[in-house]
Parts: structure tokens; C-alpha cells; sequence
């Protein structure tokens, strides 16, 4: 059975890393206007201990209310609403303290403070994975909502191999080895203007495993920085 844990450790990946932050601009903004936002949402992924993705815990905080409080529905909102979603911009901690500073909120709390607003887990879909007779690989899938704002971008981030076919959903592969550890994934789109997924595929060697948490969490956060909101991280096998 998988154990289900918080977002990795910081001996995987830096602590200041580990929790997403999103801007919620106001409707005309359009991200252009500068002025403070209407609120900053913060998530984390829940992961088992074979890096799917259990729940998303959440917290939002209010400009007009000068208040935090837990947000699952918000969570599911920028994941559905494409409207919503053309409002939302992913930040780093940084610029998302300095959004929080300019909306009055004065210092960004502490992420243990702020995981302490946690109180209303957004579960995601878990099934175990099928038994593909693959013996020593792992297939994940991370989906993603929303249209990136630069392709190349993320292109050059994960560096894929760009496919030469305009009309082939797949945009672009890679292989690359670490920790022991051989790696092969691709950015395929799911229909127009629907969605995307990164699927990788994991031949495992003889290293540590954390290093697949460090290379879908490197990835995920690549992507996010473009514009796409993770949806979840499902494992076929």
C-alpha cells in the first residue's frame, strides 16, 4: 500500500521550493497595471511515497479582508474556470512576498505558518498503479490546465527535442540519466486549449529514488513558471 506524505523533503529539494504560490489579479489588471493583487493563494502537493499526488492543501489570503483562510475551493476554481485562470499568475516566494507587502499584508508568514492554514485537503483522484509487466520502470503522467505562455520556454527548460509535425500533440522528448537512474519524457497536448500532461518514464537503476521526486517536482515547477497550473501526478505503472 502507498504511504501518502507531505511535498518532498528539504533534503530533496529546497525548503523555500516546496509550496506554490499563484497572484489572483484583479479582472482588469490583465497583469499589466501593477496594482497589488485581490489575493495570493498558496498550495501544496500531498505525495505518496511513490510521488503521485493524494490531495492539494491550500490557503488564501484576501487583500480586502487583510485575512487568510483555507481554500479547496479555490484550488479546484483555477483548475476548471478558464476565466479564473486567465486571472492567475504562478510567483515565486519572493515575488509573492513582495505582492503581499504592497497589499498590506506586511511580512509573508514563515511556510510552517503558513501550512498551519491548512485545514481543508482538496483530494485527488487515486488509483493504484496497473501492473503493465514492466518490471523495473515507472510511467507518471503530471497534468496541467490552462495554455503555456511560451512553448519555447518550457522547451528550453526541460530541454526537449522539438517534434517537426504541427499537428502531433506531442511537442517535444527528452532522455537524460540521473542518479543511477534513466529518464525519458514528453510534453503532449490533450486537445485544443483543454490541457497538457508531461509523461515520463522512469528505468530504474540503483539509485536513490528521491531522485524521481526531484526530477517530476524540477519539472512541475518548470512548467507551472509558464503558465500551466498542475492538475495532479498519476502513475500508470
Amino acid at each position: 500500500m502507498r504511504r501518502c506524505v507531505q511535498e518532498l523533503g528539504s533534503d530533496e529539494v529546497a525548503d523555500d521550493a516546496l509550496l506554490d504560490y499563484y497572484l489572483i489579479l484583479a479582472e482588469t489588471d490583465g497583469g499589466d497595471s501593477g496594482a497589488p493583487p485581490l489575493g495570493i493563494l498558496v498550495e501544496e502537493f500531498v505525495l505518496c511515497d511513490d510521488y503521485t499526488a493524494a490531495a492539494i492543501d491550500s490557503a488564501e489570503w484576501s487583500a480586502a479582508a487583510g485575512a487568510w483562510r483555507s481554500s479547496p475551493a479555490s484550488s479546484r476554481d483555477i483548475r476548471t474556470d478558464a476565466h479564473l485562470r486567465a486571472r492567475v499568475t504562478a510567483v515565486s516566494r519572493h515575488d509573492a512576498g513582495r505582492a503581499y507587502q504592497a497589499g498590506g499584508g506586511g511580512e509573508l508568514p514563515q511556510e510552517a505558518e503558513i501550512r498551519a492554514l491548512f485545514r481543508e485537503r482538496q483530494p485527488l483522484p487515486a488509483a493504484a498503479p496497473l501492473d503493465l509487466g514492466t518490471t523495473g520502470s515507472r510511467h507518471y503522467r503530471i497534468l496541467f490546465a490552462g495554455e503555456p505562455h511560451n512553448l519555447g520556454n518550457i522547451r528550453s527548460a526541460l530541454g526537449l527535442e522539438p517534434i517537426d509535425d504541427p499537428l502531433a500533440r506531442v511537442v517535444g522528448t527528452a532522455t537524460a540519466t540521473a542518479a543511477g537512474h534513466t529518464f525519458t519524457w514528453e510534453l503532449r497536448r490533450i486537445g485544443p486549449g483543454i490541457a497538457w500532461c508531461l509523461d515520463v518514464t522512469v528505468r530504474l537503476g540503483a539509485g536513490p529514488e528521491s531522485a524521481i521526486g526531484a526530477l517530476l517536482h524540477h519539472h512541475r515547477q518548470a512548467i507551472r513558471e509558464q503558465g500551466l497550473i498542475p492538475v495532479t501526478i498519476e502513475r500508470f505503472a
